[in-house]
């Protein structure tokens, strides 16, 4: 088997293991999609460094819930020079209280981060202070990692410890799924594969909960077929008060 067989197997069973134990978990966090939409409140995701790319997948998305708002940070994005500062910055104690008071999150709201360790104190401190100001927390990471390393946070807690969901994306410990003969390190990720897979199984839920509830529910399609822009310019109008990203 090659290289890239072996990466492609390897994400095949970390799926199977997520379809034998994580569905449970992901439909809690489906029905809590679908509450915070029919009762008006809205959906933010959160995480740090390669972390938010899962935070962005959910976002103005094809196919995917104009009502998820992403939450940016300055110096978490890899968009900052040099990409280092990330690492540096997201153990910063108190930040992630910040972030959370800096954006609408208020009670009955959901908040979905997402931490391949969650031990670093902003994710964390993000978590709590969403709690405390009503909102319901949602927490993807890696638990053969996390449970495993020690808190960054001044609770010494990890983030699967404060928040009211968890779902563990089986990867292996370290997030890197293959070794090769002659080299110590492992290589290749599967949390960005199998995070955007779970994500989208959650939303995809969640639309069929709003279906059976009789209500449309608020689903991007691409503005790059006939009838796009018309068809997201009238769910953005209609869901106004829920998509903090056009303000």
């Amino acid at each position: 088997m090659g290289i890239m067989d072996a990466y492609l197997s390897s994400l095949q069973n970390i799926l199977q293991l997520v379809r034998e134990t994580q569905i449970a978990s992901m439909e809690k966090a489906a029905q809590m999609f679908t509450a915070a939409i029919l009762d008006k409140h809205s959906i933010f995701t959160f995480g740090t460094n390669h972390a938010g790319l899962l935070a962005q997948e959910l976002f103005y998305r094809t196919g995917g819930l104009a009502v998820i708002n992403y939450i940016r940070a300055p110096g978490l994005c890899l968009d900052v020079d040099p990409p280092t500062l990330t690492t540096d910055m997201e153990r910063l104690s108190g930040y992630g209280k910040a972030i959370v008071n800096a954006n609408p999150i208020a009670s009955g709201d959901v908040l979905l981060l997402h931490s391949v360790s969650g031990r670093n104190a902003v994710p964390i401190d993000a978590a709590i202070h969403a709690r405390l100001k009503g909102a319901k927390t949602i927490c993807l990471c890696n638990m053969n990692t996390s449970s495993k390393v020690i808190s960054r946070h001044e609770s010494g807690k990890n983030l699967y410890e404060v928040c009211d969901v968890v779902i563990d994306n089986r990867g292996d410990y370290g997030d890197a799924v293959l070794n090769l003969d002659g080299f110590p390190e492992k290589v290749a990720p599967s949390s960005t594969a199998i995070g955007a897979a779970i994500l989208n199984a959650i939303v995809a839920r969640t639309v069929e909960l709003l279906l059976i509830g009789g209500v449309t529910p608020p689903v991007f399609i691409s503005s790059n077929v006939p009838g796009g822009d018309e068809h997201n310019e009238k769910i953005m109008r209609e869901y106004a008060e829920q998509i903090h990203y056009l303000k």
